[in-house]
């Protein structure tokens, strides 16, 4: 975690330990919001193909006899078609909320679930974590609670596999993962469910699966990419994953990314990307991150190259989640020298600013990341100066958000402390005039002023 030293209140101009206080306190702010946004973010996976077959099909609204008919069939059907029929009834039942409530109501329905995953018949396992799965993407809390008791069962299947965790049965592990991510979106998460997950070997095997390799499959490796990200952001207990190597893990699977989009024109990537990015910049907030960074096992360079192959890939793809490759590079060179050393001598300055037109979010971590560079020093900003830069930091005056504006006015403050002739720079193009249009505004008056007496006095 960043330090949180404060710098003394300088009358006029701010020093640079005020600027990196105030920006990581507020980044501080953000990404507690930001975890927490974070914690709740359903999704239902679905089979495409099993879509297309079930098209016109419209989910049933089933009581109770009909309900307990289907567990029978299930259990005690005379051929495995007619129990897996029965399975598929009720999986298209549980699409509808009254059904769930009525399926929850019963005694012993979660736990008849539960026990046909340990059938050894594929097809009733996978319609039964199908079923599990659609009762875990409930939007009604009832619902959910009522899961609960089935995770201590779900750990001890998916820790029960082979040492190298590959089931024959790749979709069942991956509707297993994925209502295990579900689960741990609870608000009860935290104590009743991933200290047991943390207890358990299921953190390494989920580690295993997020090994690059020829056994990735992707798929599965997204669903437990999920579920390590919710126990991440629960922050239980980080420290512990960060001993299991999951920042090694991650970091290899980052590399592994960049390589396959470059190979790869469209294998719905993107979805394995964000929780992998999520999970890494967060890990990179813990105190225990610091103590074993070399962890990740990787030169500097090779990490911020594969980052930057995949944000290029984010901007084409998937321009949305473009900010969540900038928080780990915000992550990343928040504290580390070396990596903006890479950062520089890579020539990444221009296409990050590439990255200023995309939406104002982008644009505050943009400046964000180029602000932990030049707090760096003076050999930094030197580096940072030629090229495109002043240009861009004008533009950005222009803007109305003041986030995007109080950014801006913070890196070129770095700037005038550090690099010198950039306070004259900035005078002969205009920069007073475009401070003026901010003197108003609440929220950036006082560094306004303070930009403007260092720009003309030093």
């Amino acid at each position: 975690m960043w330090s949180r030293q404060r710098g003394r209140l300088k009358p006029l101009c701010c020093g640079v330990e005020e600027l990196r206080c105030r920006r990581r306190e507020r980044e501080a702010a953000l990404r507690k919001a930001r975890r927490e946004q974070q914690l709740v973010s359903k999704r239902l996976l679905r089979d495409e193909t099993l879509e297309e077959a079930e098209e016109g099909c419209v989910a049933t609204i089933f009581g109770e006899a009909e309900i307990q008919q289907f567990l029978r069939l299930a259990q005690r059907g005379t051929e495995e078609k007619e129990r897996e029929r029965a399975l598929v009834s009720l999986r298209r039942g549980l699409q509808h909320p009254e059904t769930q409530q009525t399926f929850i109501r019963l005694e012993g329905s979660i736990r008849t679930l539960v026990g046909l995953l340990t059938s050894n018949q594929a097809l009733l396992q996978l319609e039964a974590a199908r079923c599990l799965h659609e009762l875990s993407h409930s939007e009604q809390s009832a619902v959910v609670e009522a899961c609960l008791p089935a995770t201590s069962y779900l750990l001890t299947y998916l820790s029960g596999h082979s040492s190298d965790f590959i089931s024959p049965h790749l979709t069942v592990l991956e509707a297993l993962g994925y209502a295990l991510s579900q689960l741990l979106q609870a608000k009860e998460a935290p104590e009743k469910i991933i200290p047991s997950v943390l207890g358990s070997t299921l953190p390494q095997h989920m580690l295993q699966l997020l090994q690059p390799g020829p056994k990735l499959n992707l798929g599965v490796a997204v669903e437990f990419a999920w579920c390590l990200h919710y126990i991440i952001c629960s922050q239980v207990n980080n420290a512990l994953l960060i001993t299991q190597g999951a920042l090694s893990t991650l970091g290899l699977l980052l590399l592994d990314l960049a390589g396959a989009v470059q190979r790869t024109e469209d294998a719905g990537l993107e979805l394995l990307a964000c929780p992998v990015l999520r999970c890494l910049s967060n890990l990179l907030t813990e105190a225990a991150a610091e103590a074993v960074g070399g962890q990740l096992q990787l030169r500097d360079e090779r990490v911020v190259a594969a980052l930057f192959i995949l944000l290029q890939f984010l901007l084409q793809k998937q321009p949305s989640l473009l900010p969540e490759g900038l928080w780990l590079l915000n992550n990343l060179t928040a504290n580390s020298p070396s990596f903006c050393t890479s950062l520089l001598s890579l020539d990444l300055i221009e296409p990050l600013l590439h990255l200023l037109s995309v939406s104002n979010v982008v644009s505050v971590l943009v400046l964000t990341v180029l602000c932990n560079v030049a707090e760096k020093g003076p050999a930094y900003c030197q580096r940072l100066w030629p090229g495109p830069l002043l240009s861009s930091l004008l533009d950005m005056l222009a803007f109305s958000d003041t986030e995007v504006v109080g950014q801006s006015l913070e890196l070129l403050q770095l700037l005038f402390l550090y690099q010198p002739g950039a306070a004259q720079a900035f005078l002969q193009q205009s920069g007073l005039q475009a401070l003026q249009r901010h003197e108003e505004v609440a929220q950036l008056q006082d560094r306004v002023h303070a930009l403007q007496q260092t720009a003309l006095h030093g």
